[in-house]
Parts: C-alpha cells; structure tokens; sequence
C-alpha cells in the first residue's frame, strides 16, 4: 500500500468532527491493509494514525524537522518502506550520529509528496491529534474485523497495546483474540485516574467509602515476574528492568513464582521524605544506576498471582492478596474511610510528608487496564502562578498557523527583567489559540516567519503546575514541572506577575 493513501486517511479524520466519521473511514483503511496479509503493515498504520512509531523512539526532534527540501512531485511511498526507513533511522548511533541521521531524515522527505510530508512532520512531532486514538481506532478494528467492540478492548487491555491486536483481529480473525492473556512478562496498559477537587469530592463520586492511598512523588513502574525472571516496565510500557536492580531485588524476595503489580520507585531521604522528582527521574534515564540515589519501591496493586488472575475482582479483594504477599514497609500508605474529616488528615499527612497528594479508590472497582476509569480519582493541590510570556512558536499539526507553544518567565525585581522557567502548549483551547495568535501578532518584537516569535514582555498568564525543578536549560536554574495554561490575565500588568523568588522558595520546598 501507498504510504499516501495512510497520509490521505489521516487527513480526512482530522477534518472529520463526528466520531462515526472517523471510525469509518479508519475501518475502511484497515480493511484494505488487511486485504494484502501482512499483520505487520497493519500493525504499523494502527501505530501511526494513534499517533506513535512502532520504533517508539527513532532520535528526530523538531530540530530536524525546521528546514525540510520541496515535496517530491507524485507519491511512490510504500508504508512498508516508510516503516524500514524509521527502523533504520533509529539503529543510527555513536560518532556522527546526528549528521547520519539528518541525511536519512532529509531523504525520506524528498521522497514524499506534500500530504505525506505533512503527515511525516506531525507525527514526529508528536503532534498528530485527530481523534484517532484507543477508543476510535478499537471500534475502527471492531468494524473492520465484524468482531465485538468489547473483545477488540479486552484484548488491547491485555496486550498492553491496540497495534498488535489490530493485526492479529484483522489478519487472523477472532479467534486469535484469544491469545491475548494476562502473562508474566508481557506489559499490560496501566488503569489511569480521573481528578477529583479535593477528598470531599472523591468521597461523593465513589459513593460514600474510598480506599485511600499515598500519591508518592516517584515513578510508577508495573513488575513482572515469572519464575526468577522479573522485568520492570515504566507507565508508557518501556522496558526499564536494567535500571532498576532494587526493584528486581525487591520482587525477588516475595513468596510468589509469578506475579503482575503496579508499584512506585522512588528516592528517598534518610529521614524517609522523598527526594526532589528529578532525582528519582535520573535513574529511569541512564542505563546503570551508577553512583546516582538507590530507589525504594512500594507495592499498591496486584492483577496476577501465581497463575491467578486478578484484575477483574474487586479493589478489596485484589488489596487483601496485595497485603497477604508484600509487607507492610513496601506497600503505600493506605486507609479506608468513610468520613471526610479523616480523608482530609489523610491528605494533610501525605502532603505534610512532601508527597503529591492522595489517590482515592473504589473498593468495589475492578483494575481497567489501559484506561482513565472512574473507580480511581487523584487528588492533590494545584499550584499556580501569574507569569509573562516572553515568546512562543508556531505550532504544528492541527495547530499549523497558529502561535502555540508560550515561553514562561518570572518578574525579576532585581534587573527589572524576566527569568524564563520553560514553555508549554498543554490546556489550549481552538478559541485560546485563535485569540492568542492575534494577540502575540500584535506583540511580536521583531519578524514573526521564524520558528519562535519573540515578544514584547506584556502579556500576563496564569499557569498552573505540578512542582518547581532544577533545570540546567534555563539561566535561573529551574523550571516548572507539567506546566498548564489555567487562562489569560488581562486584568494583570507584567508588574504584578509573580516574581522569581516566589518560584524560588517553592523550588526549595520542592527539594
């Protein structure tokens, strides 16, 4: 198949608004992959119109995405081919990389018309939003196999990921929907939480009772074990076993021969608090723990024991294995009430800890793998602050001619200037980017064709946040962490943005 007729695909989904639309058109794609029997091409578009490589990671950033030749004049692109050429890329490695790379990168892209490169370009940006994600493209799968849409879920919830259950859905037909189980050592996709505003809140949605637990300030990992084999992946599915010998060491020494949990690793203090994120951060990213801080682990989910099942019991029941196989000084926190007044000394225990907050759960509800169900709300306080945006970029994608990504800086007393503490382009509506375009048009200080547009210091946001950093990137030596545009201040001037010693006694906290 043409790698165009994917790009082409991809483009009537974006433009479509209605959810059934999108399903069929994507049905109507996979069915022709599907026609030429290769379970990896359609594995690889199922990838691709969610939104990620196969390869996960290949090494292009926008850096090398800026300056890109003319589009060839007609589509020759197989999807075939353009998969090889990103496996290629991504082998690419040691002295000279970044040029060998940016040659293989600059070739693909002569070789793709227009719609193609716009296509390439947004989804190695990371950019590409049309909709086309888990629900849509598992009832894409569902119509184009004539299988129920709850199998397709079941399996893709199972298998950790929608790709390989497309293939197998549309290449082998529903039977083989059956070969996806629960296995040691095959990843499985993390159930998420919803946000309540405060325990109150997360008492009344889950109907009165909660379990309550630490919302520890580390890295969630899910643990495998089979046997003496254990492997250790992160929450987006990454194999990060090596990394992490203390978790392998920990797993090691349950009573159990095979096992599936959710856990937390984090560093922490002598004194039991939790260390700065970023220390915790350091150990998933080298290869060998090194001199870097040892991780601790604390267990708070179970789905498989010894041959067992459990993610469809009850939270109870699976919490009750949970405390019969891990003890007590590796399980996080945990009350079960139904009163809000000790909910919130809870919470206030957890914070006054250094913790995040609280994750409030339904006893009764099962572990929905892979999804943000409703039987798991986070609770914890949002920071915000009142910042100037000191510039912003064009965005990509859908957001192609709009100015999107804002450059965030703090008041500076001290020099009557502005210290940048990092950019974000999270928590935009259409609207918010229409008016945003228009008004940072009016502010650009210099030529607005170039990639980031630079502006007059006048324009004030609020941004909401999860925690102040250390970071070497930016001259004051920190930044913010998940920042979100909460809404414009246009009843602020830049003189009474927040100032960068405010942002520096939070870091402090932080730390």
């Amino acid at each position: 198949m043409l790698f165009a007729e994917v790009a082409d695909a991809s483009a009537d989904i974006a433009s479509a608004s209605a959810r059934r639309a999108k399903t069929d058109r994507l049905a109507a794609l996979l069915s022709r992959i599907a026609a030429e029997g290769d379970a990896r091409l359609v594995s690889v578009t199922a990838s691709w119109l969610s939104g990620e490589l196969p390869q996960r990671q290949i090494g292009v950033g926008w850096a090398a995405l800026r300056s890109l030749p003319p589009p060839a004049p007609t589509p020759t692109l197989t999807v075939a081919e353009v998969d090889e050429r990103f496996t290629r890329i991504g082998a690419v490695s040691g002295k000279g990389s970044r040029v060998a790379r940016a040659e293989l990168v600059l070739d693909l892209f002569s070789s793709a018309s227009g719609i193609e490169q716009t296509f390439l370009r947004r989804l190695l940006s990371g950019e590409l939003r049309q909709g086309a994600l888990a629900g849509v493209m598992s009832d894409a799968v569902a119509e184009a196999a004539g299988i129920p849409a709850a199998e397709v879920r079941r399996a893709a919830m199972l298998a950790g990921a929608l790709p390989a259950v497309a293939a197998a859905a549309l290449t082998a037909g529903r039977p083989a929907l059956a070969e996806f189980r629960l296995r040691p050592g095959r990843p499985v996709g993390p159930m998420l939480a919803q946000t309540a505003t405060g325990v109150d809140d997360a008492l009344r949605r889950l109907g009165g009772t909660a379990v309550l637990e630490t919302k520890l300030d580390g890295a969630r990992v899910q643990i495998h074990r089979a046997g003496t084999a254990v492997s250790v992946f992160t929450r987006s599915l990454d194999d990060v076993t090596a990394r992490l010998p203390e978790v392998v060491a920990a797993t090691l020494a349950l009573p159990a021969t095979d096992l599936i949990a959710d856990a937390e690793a984090i560093a922490l203090r002598p004194d039991g608090r939790p260390h700065r994120f970023q220390v915790t951060a350091a150990r998933f990213g080298r290869k060998h723990p090194g001199d870097l801080e040892p991780l601790s682990v604390f267990f708070f989910d179970l789905l498989h024991l010894d041959g067992r099942d459990l993610l469809d019991l009850p939270a109870r029941d699976r919490l009750a294995a949970l405390d019969t196989l891990v003890p007590a000084t590796q399980r996080v926190g945990r009350v079960v009430t139904a009163d809000a007044a000790a909910a919130q000394q809870f919470l206030d225990r957890t914070l006054a800890a250094g913790h995040e907050g609280v994750m409030a759960k339904s006893p009764s509800a099962p572990y929905e793998a892979g999804r943000r169900g409703a039987g798991w709300l986070k609770v914890k306080p949002v920071h915000t602050l009142d910042l100037v945006v000191l510039a912003v970029e064009w965005g990509s994608g859908r957001r192609t001619g709009t100015l999107s990504n804002i450059h965030l800086g703090a008041r500076d007393p001290a020099t009557g200037g502005f210290v940048m503490l990092g950019k974000t382009f999270k928590g935009m509506t259409d609207a918010m980017l229409k008016w945003q375009t228009a008004r940072f048009t009016e502010l650009a200080d210099g030529p607005t064709d170039e990639y980031v547009v630079k502006l007059r210091p006048e324009q004030v946001v609020e941004i909401a946040f999860d925690g102040v950093q250390s970071s070497s990137r930016y001259p004051g030596g920190m930044a913010l962490r998940f920042a979100r545009v909460v809404r414009y201040r246009d009843d602020k001037s830049p003189a009474e943005a927040d100032t960068v010693g405010t942002v520096r006694m939070l870091h402090e906290r932080d730390s």
